[in-house]
């Protein structure tokens, strides 16, 4: 009895709730469009006609178009199986362009930008006496207009030393506080952390808070950015998510970014809900970390931020009042350059894919990686297999208690690949591992959002930092060591999956790019 009422709550909670009601919403006007279609194409001739033209046209153009093989598949697998219908579904799910207006307002943006200029005398240094250092930090300038900059960095290696540290920094604002997040819920994480926002934005100071709007779909009442705005704060929810067809669903804002008075900056992995300073136990153990960066280089986030908040506002902030230079102590260590990625058009080309590219080929002694997910296009798990067969330590931990059972079905298919390929995988004993990092050689070093799968690499708008010569790169390998000494390694007996699983792996593998 009492686990019939149980079922019945979750199915009573989720009717009600707003996701459904937003997913009813578009799922009716697709049926709805795609009935009319259907009728014309099959009672008038003339469309007929048409209509296989069409179809023809949509093909080839996938055929053609410029992107990875493994989003061309997907697509080619249902243009094959369900003609003219599958171009129909093509032209309404396949692109991640936004509005043209919304492109106009962020390339505006970027030429406002002062920032977008790479301090010469800092690559002058490096690359007279670091050449593989300067040829990242030359990427990442001319891919994603983000300059490397000297500053510090202090490495948190769980939420909750992360959150203690934001309330502290929060607390000394004086200017303007910008937090930018995929994920926000109430609870002892985000109550204390919205009690200084109000007090802040009582003293005048300014206050922006951006959350993605699907990302707390159940997290937070729909009008919750209404609430916000009577306290003060100013706050907006990203790619807001309507019951429309519409073909924006698919890029959310995956960014975790803080930045006080533009002298102190934080990124990482960690939401602002409970789960992440293990408040709230949902799946073990929650592993994560982020980074608070004190320098020159907070620059880059603080014009992440304005990107996307001057795109989707109608009142814009002066982005040269927030992106003056500012004055620091001498003594910064190490060089950061903290940079964004997201889906075309805003970005021309997969930059977080990328600069993880880049470090997995330069790894020469060991190359260490924690990520959630582990669903890789074949360049990457390519790479990485060529690193280990080099005789470079390559090791990837993931989670060993899942949050998405299907995902951590495909995460595992990789087991067998990457693992006869050389590489070590372990699954972290304790719980789930949501720390997206990259280590590489005692030298280099990325923390931000970037899971190893497809959503992050290819429609999310993303960010992170990457990090050559900081102290904190000491303290991240300390911290892989103790993860490698809590996990469990993957041997060769448990890397085969059962045949039902890995079929169903391989069926949902095809069509992951798309998801």
């Amino acid at each position: 009895m009492k686990k019939d009422k149980k079922v019945h709550g979750k199915i009573h909670k989720v009717l009600h709730s707003r996701y459904f009601g937003v997913a009813f919403g578009i799922a009716l006007a697709f049926v709805q469009l795609l009935a009319v279609f259907i009728f014309l194409y099959e009672f008038f001739m003339p469309i007929t006609v048409l209509a296989i033209i069409f179809h023809v046209v949509v093909l080839l153009y996938v055929i053609n178009r410029d992107e990875i093989p493994e989003l061309k598949i997907p697509w080619l697998m249902i243009l094959f199986l369900v003609p003219v219908v599958g171009a129909f579904v093509f032209m309404l799910f396949s692109s991640t362009e936004q509005s043209k207006k919304e492109i106009k307002k962020l390339e505006d943006t970027r030429k406002k930008l002062s920032l977008y200029q790479q301090p010469s005398e800092v690559m002058e240094e490096l690359k007279e006496n670091d050449l593989e250092a300067y040829v990242q930090a030359n990427y990442l300038y001319h891919a994603a207009g983000m300059p490397c900059r000297r500053a510090n960095v202090v490495y948190y290696r769980l939420g909750e030393e992360f959150h203690a540290a934001l309330l502290e920094s929060l607390k000394r604002a004086e200017e303007f506080i910008f937090m930018e997040y995929f994920i926000v819920q109430r609870g002892e994480m985000w109550d204390p952390i919205h009690e200084i926002l109000r007090e802040k934005a009582a003293q005048g100071i300014t206050v922006c808070l951006m959350y993605d709007d699907f990302g707390c779909i159940t997290t937070l009442p729909e009008r919750y950015y209404e609430e916000m705005r009577e306290e003060g704060i100013n706050c907006i929810p990203s790619n807001k998510f309507k019951a429309v067809l519409s073909r924006i669903h698919n890029n959310r804002d995956h960014r975790k970014i803080t930045v006080i008075d533009g002298i102190v900056g934080f990124t990482g992995g960690i939401n602002l809900a409970d789960e992440y300073i293990n408040a709230y136990v949902k799946h073990g153990h929650w592993k994560d970390t982020a980074v608070k960066i004190e320098g020159d280089a907070v620059r880059n986030l603080t014009a992440l931020f304005l990107e996307l908040w001057n795109m989707q506002n109608v009142e814009r902030l002066d982005m040269a009042s927030y992106l003056r230079a500012r004055s620091f102590a001498d003594e910064t260590k190490g060089l950061v350059a903290p940079y964004g990625d997201g889906p075309e058009p805003f970005y021309k080309e997969p930059v977080g894919k990328n600069v993880y590219l880049n470090m997995i080929h330069g790894a020469k002694k060991y190359l260490y990686i924690t990520t959630p997910y582990l669903i890789c296009d074949y360049e990457l798990m390519s790479a990485l297999k060529i690193a280990a067969k080099k005789g470079v330590d390559v090791r990837i931990v993931t989670p060993h208690i899942p949050d998405k059972k299907l995902i951590f079905l495909m995460t595992r298919l990789s087991y067998e690949t990457l693992f006869a390929g050389g590489v070590k995988i372990y699954e972290y004993t304790p719980g789930f591992v949501h720390a997206k990092n990259m280590l590489c050689d005692d030298k280099f070093a990325v923390c931000g959002t970037i899971n190893m799968d497809y959503r992050s690499l290819v429609h999310h708008f993303e960010c992170a930092a990457w990090m050559y010569g900081t102290d904190c790169i000491q303290d991240m390998k300390k911290d892989f060591r103790e993860i490698f000494a809590l996990s469990e390694q993957v041997t060769g007996e448990r890397v085969k999956l059962k045949w039902w699983s890995h079929l169903l792996a391989e069926i949902l593998k095809v069509f992951t790019p798309l998801l």
